[in-house]
Parts: C-alpha cells; sequence; structure tokens
C-alpha cells in the first residue's frame, strides 16, 4: 500500500502523506507523492490541492538511510519543481515538525497554514548538509538573505509565533482538526480566484546580499565551531548563488554543494552520530517500573546538577545531605541554575516555580523512603558508598532502584552490600549533570533487565542518552580518559608543553584539551581517584605532574592555578614557572626531554584512545564501536564532526592506527602500547570496526 493517498473533497485534492512515525519522505513517499500531485494537477474537476501530514507531523524530514543508497527517483529537488509548477493553489497544511526537507515541501507550495503545534525548520547543518531540495535558493525570497543564513546555519526550529513573525505562514490556524481547518482554507482562497503563488517567481529581496562584502562579513562573524563546519561554508556559497544567479541555476548549484556536502567525511561522522546516539537509547524490552519520585543523596556540584536536571522534567526530588550547610549550598545551586534557565529563555517563569515546588529537601536519610529511584551522588570513595548503600537497603521500599553515579568505582561491590543487587546499578551523569547529555548506565552482574530499562526511561525523561555500559574501573569513557590522559601526561615529562599539548588537540576539534580540563574539573577530583585505583600501573612516571601540581595545593581553577594561571575573570594563561617544575621531575624520573611533533601530540593521544576502546569492545564493556562513540562525543567534547574514537580511526584506517602503534611500541615500550588484538585482528584483513559490528549484528539476527 502506497504512503500516501488522494482524496478528492468536492473540488478540493486532499494529499496525505501516511509514513509512521514521522512522515519521513522516502522513496516509496517521493514516488506517491509525484503520482497524486500529477492526477490532481490534471483532474479539471480539481481547483486547489491541500497537502496533509497525518499522524502528530507534517513531515520531518528526509529518509537519512538513504544517503548512503545510490540515489531513487523521483529525486526531491525535481518533485518539489514539479509541486511548486502545478497549476492549481496548493496549500501546505503544516503541524507538528516540518523540517528538512518537509519545510522545503512547504516552500515549494503556494500557501502555507499551520496550527500553534508546528515546528518549522532546515536542520541539515546537524548533519553537514545543506537543504538541497531548494530550500536555500526558496527561503530568502520570503525573509531576506540574512534571516535565511541564519535559520539555515543554526539548524535550530523556530515556533509557531516566530515563523508567522518571519511570514512564513500565510494563515495562523487554530488547534482544532488541523485538515478540516486547511480545506476552509482552501475554499476561501477558490472564492477570492486566487492564483498559485510560486516562491521562485519571487525576486531575491537583497541587493546588498549581491556584493561579497555582504558575505565575507557574514562568515567573520560566525562562531568558531560554526567556521568549522565545512556544510555552514557550503551554505554561504549557496545562499550567494541565489542572490547573484537566476532561481533554476541557484537551484542546481544548490545541488552541486549538497553532494559535496554528502560526500565529506564531516557528513558521514554526523550522520554516524545520528544513528548512533538514537541506537544506544535501545533497552533489553524488558518494563521500565514507574518513576515519578526521585531522591538524590548528596547536595554537591554533581548531586544538585542531578536535581534539577530531575525537576525540570516534572520529577519530584528529595534531596538529601547529612550536612546542613552542603544541603544549603546544593540547594542555592539548584535554584540559580533554575534562575538562569529562566534568564536564557529556556525555561519559562512558570515551569520554574512548579520545579522549584518539586523540591524537598532533608539531612536524615530516612527522607528517602518512598522514593522509586535513589541516584546516590556522595564522595568517591568505596567505603562511603557501601555504607550509604547498606542504609539505603534497609530505608527504601522493595523495588527501588538504587543507582549509584560513581565514574570509576566497582559497582559489583557497592551491590553486594544489599539484599537486592537485581535493582542495583550506576548512572554515571556528567557535569554540569543540568547540562550535559550523557549518562552512562553500568549494568553490574546481578543487574535485572527491569532496573536497566528503568534507568533508561529516566535518562531519556531527562532529555539525556543512555548508554548502557559493563562493570569495571572506569567504564568506557573514564577508562578510555585514563589512557588519553596517560600519553598526555608522559609527553609533558618529555618536553611538551601543556599549553602546547592543549592547543594541538583543540586545533584538531576537541572541545577543550585535557589540561584545561583537568584544571575545570579539579586536579585534587583526580589525584583521589587515583588513590582508589587499584589496577593503577607500577611507573612512577604515571599521571605524575598532576600529582604533582595536586600535592602543591595547585587544583586548577578553584585555586588559580594549575596547569595554568587564572585571572579574576577565570581567563588562563601559561604559568612560567611550570616548565622548571615539570623539568625537574622528568629529571628525577630518568626521562629524556627531547622536541615532540604535533603529529606525535595527535597520534599518541588519539590512537590510545583508540586502543583502549578496542579492549573495551573484546570484554564486553561497551556494546558497540558506535557506543563509544556517543560516549565520547557526549561526555568528553570529542569533535562531532570526527564521529567518535572509534569512527575516526575507521576514517584513517586501522592498518594506519596499528602501523602507529608498532612504531610508538618500539620507541615507547610495550607496557602502554601493545595492540589490542582485536584491533590487531581487524587490521590486518583489512576491516574496520563498523565492519566488525555488522557482522555481529548479522550473526545475532541469524541465530
Amino acid at each position: 500500500m502506497s504512503p500516501v493517498r488522494l482524496e478528492k473533497r468536492g473540488a478540493l485534492a486532499l494529499i496525505i502523506i501516511d509514513n509512521p512515525p514521522v512522515n519521513a519522505l522516502s522513496q516509496p513517499v517521493r514516488e506517491g507523492l509525484w503520482h497524486a500531485i500529477v492526477e490532481a494537477d490534471e483532474d479539471a474537476a480539481v481547483e486547489a490541492i491541500v497537502l496533509h501530514g497525518a499522524g502528530r507531523n507534517f513531515i520531518a524530514g528526509a529518509d537519512i538511510r538513504e544517503m548512503d543508497q545510490p540515489h531513487r527517483e523521483p529525486y526531491l529537488y525535481v518533485l518539489l519543481s514539479r509541486l511548486e509548477a502545478c497549476r492549481k493553489p496548493v496549500i501546505a497544511a503544516l503541524h507538528g515538525h516540518t523540517l528538512g526537507g518537509g519545510f522545503e515541501t512547504a516552500l515549494a507550495s503556494h500557501y502555507r497554514c499551520a496550527t500553534p503545534d508546528v515546528q518549522i525548520g532546515l536542520p541539515e547543518v546537524k548533519l553537514g548538509l545543506l537543504p538541497g531540495a531548494g530550500g536555500v535558493v526558496r527561503l530568502p525570497r520570503l525573509i531576506g538573505a540574512k534571516g535565511a543564513l541564519d535559520l539555515i546555519t543554526s539548524g535550530e526550529p523556530v515556533a509557531f509565533e516566530r515563523a508567522c513573525a518571519l511570514g512564513l505562514i500565510d494563515r495562523a490556524l487554530g488547534e482544532g482538526d488541523v485538515v478540516e481547518q486547511a480545506l476552509s482554507y482552501a475554499q476561501e482562497l477558490i472564492a477570492s480566484g486566487a492564483s498559485p503563488r510560486r516562491v521562485s517567481d519571487l525576486p531575491f529581496p537583497d541587493a546588498d546580499a549581491a556584493n561579497d562584502a555582504f558575505f565575507a562579513a557574514y562568515r567573520k562573524g560566525l562562531s568558531r565551531s560554526a567556521r568549522r563546519l565545512e556544510a555552514v561554508e557550503r551554505i554561504i556559497q549557496a545562499m550567494q548563488a541565489a542572490a547573484t544567479l537566476p532561481f533554476d541555476s541557484a537551484l542546481v548549484r544548490s545541488r552541486e554543494l549538497f553532494e559535496e556536502c554528502r560526500k565529506s567525511s564531516q557528513s558521514a561522522a554526523l550522520r554516524h552520530l545520528f544513528f548512533a546516539e538514537r541506537g544506544s537509547r535501545e533497552g533489553s524490552g524488558a518494563a521500565a517500573r514507574k518513576v515519578q519520585r526521585v531522591a538524590v543523596l548528596g547536595a554537591g556540584t554533581m548531586g544538585s546538577g542531578i536535581a534539577t536536571s530531575c525537576v525540570t522534567s516534572g520529577l519530584e526530588v528529595t534531596l538529601v545531605d547529612l550536612e546542613p550547610k552542603a544541603l544549603e549550598a546544593g540547594v542555592a545551586r539548584l535554584q540559580s541554575s533554575l534562575d538562569s534557565a529562566v534568564k536564557k529563555g529556556r525555561l519559562a517563569p512558570a515551569a520554574a516555580s512548579e520545579a522549584r515546588a518539586r523540591v524537598r529537601v532533608s539531612t536524615d536519610l530516612a527522607a528517602v523512603a518512598g522514593s522509586q529511584l535513589v541516584i546516590e551522588a556522595v564522595y568517591e570513595n568505596l567505603a562511603i558508598k557501601q555504607d550509604v548503600f547498606r542504609k539505603l537497603d534497609a530505608v527504601c521500599d522493595p523495588g527501588t532502584v538504587l543507582a549509584t553515579n560513581t565514574s570509576t568505582l566497582d559497582v559489583e561491590r557497592i551491590a553486594s552490600v544489599t539484599r537486592r543487587p537485581q535493582d542495583v546499578l550506576g548512572m554515571h551523569f556528567f557535569s554540569p549533570a543540568n547540562v550535559m547529555r550523557l549518562v552512562e548506565i553500568v549494568r553490574a552482574r546481578a543487574t535485572a533487565p527491569e532496573t536497566l530499562a528503568t534507568a533508561l526511561a529516566v535518562a531519556r525523561r531527562l532529555g539525556k542518552i543512555g548508554v548502557v555500559v559493563g562493570n569495571c574501573f572506569g567504564f568506557v569513557g573514564n577508562r578510555m580518559l585514563y589512557a588519553y590522559g596517560r600519553e598526555n601526561q608522559l609527553m609533558m615529562l618529555e618536553g611538551a608543553a601543556p599549553e602546547r599539548i592543549d592547543r594541538v588537540l583543540e586545533e584538531w576539534g576537541m572541545a577543550m584539551g585535557p589540561n584545561a580540563v583537568g584544571d575545570l574539573a579539579g586536579l585534587d577530583v583526580g589525584y583521589r581517584v587515583r588513590r582508589e585505583q587499584h589496577n593503577a600501573p607500577r611507573d612512577p612516571r604515571y599521571y605524575r605532574v598532576s600529582d604533582v601540581l595536586a600535592e602543591l595545593g595547585r587544583y586548577g581553577q578553584k585555586t588559580g592555578r594549575g596547569f595554568y594561571l587564572y585571572t579574576a575573570t577565570g581567563e588562563r594563561q601559561p604559568d612560567p614557572q611550570l616548565p622548571e617544575l615539570i623539568r625537574a621531575e622528568a629529571q628525577r624520573l630518568n626521562v629524556r626531554q627531547r622536541e615532540i611533533s604535533d603529529t606525535e601530540i595527535l597520534e599518541r593521544c588519539l590512537y590510545a584512545l583508540v586502543n583502549e576502546g578496542a579492549r573495551i569492545l573484546e570484554e564486553g564493556i561497551a556494546a558497540s564501536p558506535a557506543d563509544i562513540d556517543v560516549i565520547w562525543v557526549n561526555g568528553y567534547g570529542f569533535p562531532r564532526t570526527r564521529g567518535g574514537p572509534m569512527f575516526y580511526a575507521d576514517t584513517v584506517g586501522l592498518p594506519k592506527v596499528l602501523e602507529a602503534i608498532h612504531k610508538y611500541e618500539a620507541e615507547q615500550g610495550a607496557q602502554y602500547w601493545t595492540p589490542a588484538p582485536l584491533l590487531q585482528e581487524l587490521a590486518t584483513r583489512g576491516a574496520s570496526f563498523a565492519s566488525w559490528q555488522a557482522e555481529r549484528e548479522r550473526q545475532r539476527t541469524s541465530a
């Protein structure tokens, strides 16, 4: 059955796109639309055509899965040119998500009406693409070059009121049935003698946009992250074509630029993450337990952040800390976060007031009774956490999910002190917890499937990406971080300045260099974690630079001095005393200092990540290479345009990665640079992490 159907309503033709869940413009939808449009346009009894998307959305965009497949006709840009050429007025009835190709379909229609729930936008840039079916050429003819560039390069949707103000909607509809209101609007147009009104016939409204200076100024005003996106530059080039070429020629040029984007490594990386982030949220199929009441134990920075995330998502929260002053400070942080969200327009004042009303506080652990989920966020010490879980076991109702926010400790040992290990798991949030999207959900041996499903459901409700991982020191993210950071630390002893290592990695795309991150997190935090690390290498060089700084009380930003010096405004600058301090420690440890190239800095940090990731896959700590990528992109600032460490390794080629690892094994020794067996095996046969995972999926489905 075709996902598109044509219904005759008197003199009106109603074309309905019904392709659940979001009416994506897959090839069968495009083919169905083509036949329906031609039939309606050629029917002499039809006086106007109404386009409608069944379900909750008009059209939420293209089918991203088709991007890596051979093109199949009808192409969307050709289909939309045929739609725009219709001899009868075409009315797009917009509601819900009207994004990407869906918005381009609306722009190719002659009139647009919309209900208040509509979200309109061109998010292609988030996939490393530009709107390839005429959006770059049509949109500026309605709202001007600057407005169109802002909307397309941000990729962010606009809501109903903003869309009306911009002139994207011709008729504002009410809350009722979108079809009946759109048909009524179409009848009005027929009665008034309205004819097709094609955006392609409109002149480009900005004379200044034909001048190179306009686009030069726009480029200059872009953020650093936007300038790194190849798609943004191609969007600007497509807009220049729209400003200077005839419509049809500009359309051809925009399509050429779209194809350049589609074939780019950046777009491949971003599309990989699009699917990886959705796949990582899938659970075991078990039913999640109901969670409305959450207790957060520990009102420090992490605990108050978790509590903030919960209350802004509609959950009732009991924030507990045995220290009254710590509890008072935690509540102040929560209130400040809500005030900041209101000030930035992310939260309505009424919603902030409702969130505050959902918070209870206590200095008594017994207050967690009645909660359906308890998230422990106390000091990172195994004995302390075990003591807390013994007490929670006695206080909490049967079936309450008990989650530890530990970032490195053994969840098995924490669960072992309870009589309900099936209800215990890790929920490792990332700081600041009310901002960062990632939660590592740590599965212990006894963790029940419904406990995992509950944690995943709560993560989704909080608007976060929950990734299920196995139990080991550091789980996935921090275990790999220690390999990455180890090489950073060794290279400092060998003569690379901390600010240079940070600069090289930041210019490559990392959000922050490892030393700036250490200063931000607090060097005392990592120092304490390493005191608990039972499997730390027996190597006096291991994290020695960080340890020296911590032992000197140089904790980073909180003390104004760590790897960097910090001004009163928080600006970082190199510390002229640090090179001598590192040099003295290198001499004490008999480490010869030398010149280290930018290439070596990148390879040692990044390939250490990849090698450790391969071991994590072998051990089953991560379910897939894509899960590792999701964790590192969303938790550690790995550049989205590189796709994550495992995708990046595939892009480089595993044989090349293995060759470099063997080189460092010869130069640095086998302690840290023995290739992971999985990496060795895949590289030797010319395979990739992606092909390895695909083969495992085939075996699983055929079993």
